[in-house]
């Protein structure tokens, strides 16, 4: 499977021969990579090369090291796990606004809602009708149910990325989702009317995929997001405006 490293940039090498095997399929989930001295006799490259080529591997999330008896590097494939913990980086280094993510939301989730109206199947269908089901029974179970309503509204947001075929839009909304929590919950007002009207678009925006409606599937989800958004950037600026006035009657 593996051959001679180059000996200019030799761990860099080593990385694009392990991470070729994975991106081909030659090495899958769960495999394990031979141990160190095996690897080093495999590359012709020293101890410490193919440590740096392992550790490299390690950060991009391709590989996993396991330590102790029965140890070592276990192959983990391709996932989305880097690209979310790079944004979560930036919201929390606030290089990523509520504004940033409206904006990319509001296209990107319009698209996405346009696609999964004209790709769903009735078994797509039936799974977000699903979904929605439950979303309507924490509606019904009032505020102390918020949480567990936002995660649906999650759960069906990924479930139209899903419907679309296509794994860009499936694991760019995964990785902004598994992300904006941060923001719902320092800004997202949780009350009763609004479970209703997040809970009204969902069924708005199910109902026009389900009958292939893509211009209003995808106006629906637009005007969510910006609702969505409205809420919360009313909440920052309350906040930020309290903030300020108890800072000056500190002073």
């Amino acid at each position: 499977m593996f051959r001679r490293a180059r000996q200019n940039r030799v761990y860099q090498d080593v990385v694009g021969q392990i991470q070729q095997a994975i991106l081909e399929g030659r090495l899958k989930i769960g495999d394990r990579l031979p141990a160190e001295r095996e690897l080093t006799e495999l590359f012709k490259a020293s101890r410490g090369t193919i440590r740096e080529a392992l550790r490299v591997l390690e950060q991009k999330g391709l590989i996993e090291i396991k330590l102790g008896v029965g140890g070592g590097a276990v192959i983990k494939g391709v996932t989305t796990d880097q690209m979310s913990e790079s944004l979560g980086l930036l919201v929390q280094h606030k290089r990523v606004s509520l504004d940033h993510l409206a904006e990319f939301r509001e296209g990107v989730e319009g698209l996405v809602a346009a696609l999964a109206a004209q790709r769903a199947t009735k078994r797509d269908v039936d799974e977000l009708r699903g979904l929605l089901a439950q979303a309507h029974g924490h509606v019904t179970q009032g505020i102390s149910h918020w949480e567990s309503f936002i995660r649906v509204d999650e759960q069906i947001h990924l479930g139209l990325s899903r419907i679309t075929g296509n794994p860009l839009y499936a694991s760019v909304l995964k990785t902004v989702h598994d992300n904006i929590h941060r923001y719902y919950e320092s800004f997202l007002p949780g009350d009763e009317a609004a479970m209703r009207q997040n809970y009204q678009d969902l069924a708005d925006i199910v109902g026009a995929v389900a009958q292939g409606r893509d211009a209003q599937a995808a106006k629906l989800a637009r005007d969510h997001v910006r609702r969505f958004n409205r809420r919360m950037r009313e909440k920052q600026q309350h906040d930020s405006k309290e903030g300020t006035r108890h800072g000056e009657n500190g002073s």
